[in-house]
């Protein structure tokens, strides 16, 4: 029985670890942000109304640009007979965000899991080792790894190309970033031409042979999402090419705020990479074999560097391959740590993933306030029903649906919530809302010392009885 238990823990050990930490991120902060609302409303919705396309949020509330559903169908299959089992026990729905929320954490570990084997395959058993470990103590990618965003569904394939890439099964790596690129996030293209120029500059591959093992993908890819998307949008529809001509064309993405050139390399991969990101370079030099497969996605993050508007999620998928060349730095200083230079250079990396690990911890903390709506709900539901009436009318503004709340945080009758947007201050009284949740705007945060600020509050109608008489939470 020992033995056995042994023998898992060498074949799973490493996917217990960041399982873990991955699920208790979800655990701890449960709630999404505005970036995931369509995701994750498609997987409510998806679960909850099913056939019922007259009540999917996306057709009252279809956002900027159009997404595809492909994803949000998958992880809602995964998630269904938790869902079901969470409906027949009538617990709230708050535990169908968790169930979908781990169901694609598991595909994005499982893919990365599939990676991290061809590391050790190529690289030795030490290299993965140290790949878990410098994934660990980094922050963003097991804390956006459960997130339903376009950029994570595409984080599975590039895991898979990356994978493929390592087994040299080059064609394989190409159709996953291919169907990650016309499916689920337009942008893919960029790392897909720096890999696909350098497998042809090297003679991995021949053009005519890519043509002929890539024209099936592109074809599938395109009828799928096509297909899918214009049933759920219900009109002809090929979401990733709305996105590029909005983004690309039409160069709309700045109304988001903009970036310096350098935004990329000076703030989003520093954070993004913790101890990895010294190393990474160091990786390059000492392995030269390292140099082929960290080129294309350095050039990834160059071309994106030239996108006015930039967001850390937009590279992510950049981290699991730098992590990489990291681990080759970390295995090469610890193999010589009994040597003179190198035994100081040990220091330093020790230094730096334990400074990484308390930057993890900082993140995590100032994650776990960051979304104030989803905590407020979660308050009024645990109080709110006290109040006498029949019907508890629940309005939610802008800011509060951006900032935790979904339709997974809304219970069942007799509650009943609003998102209308546009209702001046003097309509609300006319209005027969029993509570508002809706913001106050605050500026500032201290950049070590989480300095928190009330920024959403909750609103009773003192015309109900017994409104005056709830122990509101902050009230005195």
């Amino acid at each position: 029985m020992a033995s056995k238990s042994c023998q898992i823990l060498r074949q799973y050990g490493y996917d217990l670890l960041l399982g873990f930490i991955a699920a208790f991120y979800v655990f701890a902060v449960p709630y999404t942000k505005v970036e995931e609302s369509f995701n994750i409303q498609a997987m409510h919705d998806i679960l909850y109304h099913q056939f019922h396309l007259e009540n999917y949020d996306h057709l009252e509330f279809p956002g900027v640009v159009p997404r595809t559903f492909i994803g949000s169908f998958l992880v809602s299959i995964l998630a269904s007979p938790v869902v079901l089992a969470i409906k027949l026990l009538h617990l709230p729905k708050i535990y169908g965000l968790i169930a979908v929320r781990l169901a694609l954490g598991g595909i994005i570990l499982s893919s990365l899991r599939f990676f991290r084997i061809q590391i050790r395959d190529k690289f030795g058993h030490q290299v993965e080792a140290f790949f878990v470990i410098l994934t660990a103590v980094q922050f963003h990618l097991l804390f956006y790894c459960s997130r339903a965003l376009p950029n994570v569904l595409a984080l599975g394939l590039v895991n898979l190309a990356y994978g493929y890439w390592f087994r040299r099964s080059f064609y394989a790596a190409l159709n996953c970033l291919i169907f990650a690129t016309l499916v689920f996030r337009c942008d893919m293209l960029l790392l897909l031409c720096p890999i696909a120029l350098e497998l042809l500059l090297t003679k991995s591959i021949s053009l005519w042979e890519a043509i002929k093992y890539c024209t099936g993908i592109v074809l599938l890819s395109i009828g799928l999402t096509i297909l899918v998307d214009s049933i759920m949008w219900k009109r002809l529809m090929w979401p990733e090419f709305e996105v590029l001509w909005f983004n690309s064309v039409l160069n709309r993405s700045s109304e988001w705020g903009i970036h310096s050139f350098h935004w990329y390399f000076t703030s989003a991969l520093p954070r993004s990479l913790l101890a990895a990101y010294p190393l990474l370079m160091l990786g390059v030099l000492l392995d030269r074999r390292v140099l082929f497969f960290v080129l294309p996605v350095f050039s990834f993050i160059l071309l994106y560097s030239k996108l006015p508007h930039k967001e850390l999620r937009f590279i992510i998928s950049a981290v699991p391959m730098f992590n990489l060349s990291a681990a080759v730095a970390a295995n090469r200083i610890y193999n010589n740590r009994k040597k003179a230079l190198w035994k100081l250079l040990n220091l330093f990396m020790l230094g730096l993933i334990l400074i990484s690990l308390g930057c993890t911890i900082i993140m995590f903390l100032a994650s776990y306030e960051n979304y104030p709506s989803g905590h407020a709900l979660k308050g009024l539901h645990q109080m709110g029903h006290l109040a006498s009436t029949d019907n508890w009318w629940v309005h939610i503004d802008s800011f509060s649906a951006m900032n935790g709340i979904s339709r997974f945080c809304e219970n069942d009758y007799p509650w009943r919530y609003s998102k209308e947007e546009g209702i001046t201050l003097d309509e609300f009284h006319h209005r027969n809302f029993t509570y508002l949740i809706r913001a106050r705007l605050q500026f500032g945060f201290p950049p070590i010392i989480l300095d928190k600020e009330s920024k959403v509050y909750v609103h009773g109608n003192t015309r109900i009885k017994d409104i005056m008489q709830l122990d509101w939470p902050g009230c005195s």
